[in-house]
């Protein structure tokens, strides 16, 4: 009910900003070359709101795990169906291009707040660049309906192919 309340306020707010913008200009009735003996009120600093409701993609699922551990099953779903055509087939073999290690943040809307690098595969800038990208397209992911918001991390298994699996979904390596 609270996170209603809140998303109404600022669905209200953006309507009332922009109603702002779009209001006709009040006619001077004072014309003479005086100058003014008032002084206008500064304008008042406005916080910039996040995107009204209807501005951000809904996401396509809530997910309904009780905590972070669980939740990180259900962003790894939801990154192979965004990614399936980029998924290593079966088990990775022995020797892996790059893993790395990725914490990532999601806000009520399942959206992505921040990504931190736990382990970054520093020899390859290209891999750390293209998780990060596919992360951040992949959004909205499963709105985390019982905890507000999720933080999950998960290990990225990168083949020299491009290909790669998440530890949570592997098929296991030869």
């Amino acid at each position: 009910m609270r996170q209603a309340q809140s998303l109404h306020a600022v669905l209200w707010t953006a309507i009332a900003c922009i109603m702002a913008g779009c209001a006709a200009p009040t006619p001077r009735t004072n014309q003479t070359s005086e100058p003014s003996t008032q002084q206008q009120a500064p304008l008042a600093a406005v916080d910039t709101p996040r995107p009204a409701p209807a501005l951000v993609k809904k996401p396509e699922r809530i997910s309904l795990a009780p905590g972070d551990k669980e939740y990180r099953q259900d962003a790894a779903k939801h990154l192979y169906t965004h990614n399936s055509k980029r998924i290593y087939p079966g088990k990775m073999p022995p020797l892996l291009y790059a893993i790395g290690v990725l914490e990532v943040d999601i806000d009520e809307l399942g959206l992505v707040t921040d990504l931190r690098w736990m382990r970054a595969p520093s020899h390859a800038p290209e891999v750390v660049a293209e998780i990060e990208r596919s992360i951040r397209a992949a959004a909205p992911f499963p709105a985390p309906s019982h905890t507000g918001k999720a933080t999950y991390t998960d290990t990225w298994l990168w083949h020299k192919s491009g290909r790669f699996q998440l530890d949570t979904l592997t098929l296991g390596q030869l």
